[in-house]
């Protein structure tokens, strides 16, 4: 089991906040993305790109399958939310939504290859959200506000981890 699991769109902070605490915890950070580059040979873009998002789905839901069987800390890819059998996975975890305002992720978004947001990508976040945000909710222990510096973000998670663990 993963000493905590976060969620949410690409672009907010996910996999900066999993290596800060596994730093602070002397453990190991994992990011889905990574692992499915590693299991499949390709980055995780470029297999979505060639593969199709169902495929990339099924590859995704292995790579965190084979991340919370770890003590780590574990950052998600955006989309993981988007399957029954993921989300069933991160309901048995210690799962945390980091979220904020669209505005502060667009900015972030232009140096990260996203398949799914290319174009307009503050429309496409837009949508996202929409389509993602219950999910989110379904199986966050609690929502984390991840605007602001690295070092407000990991407060806010200690003290949400204390607010599910009280």
């Amino acid at each position: 089991m993963a000493r905590l699991v976060l969620v949410g769109l690409p672009g907010v902070g996910k996999t900066t906040v999993a290596h800060a605490l596994a730093q602070a915890w002397h453990c190991a950070a994992l990011d889905t993305d990574e692992v499915v580059a590693s299991n499949v040979g390709m980055s995780a873009p470029q297999y979505l790109r060639e593969r199709g998002e169902t495929e990339f789905r099924m590859r995704e839901l292995e790579a965190l399958k084979e991340a919370v069987a770890t003590n780590d800390v574990v950052a998600t890819g955006g989309g993981v939310v988007c399957t029954s059998e993921a989300r069933e996975v991160l309901l048995r975890e210690c799962t945390l939504w980091l979220d904020c305002i669209d505005e502060e992720i667009v900015p972030r978004l232009k140096e990260i290859d996203r398949p799914l947001l290319e174009g307009d990508s503050g429309a496409q976040l837009a949508k996202l959200r929409a389509q993602r945000g219950a999910w989110y909710q379904e199986v966050a222990k609690a929502r984390i506000e991840a605007s602001g510096t690295l070092d407000n973000v990991l407060e806010r998670v200690r003290l949400g981890l204390e607010g599910v663990r009280a």
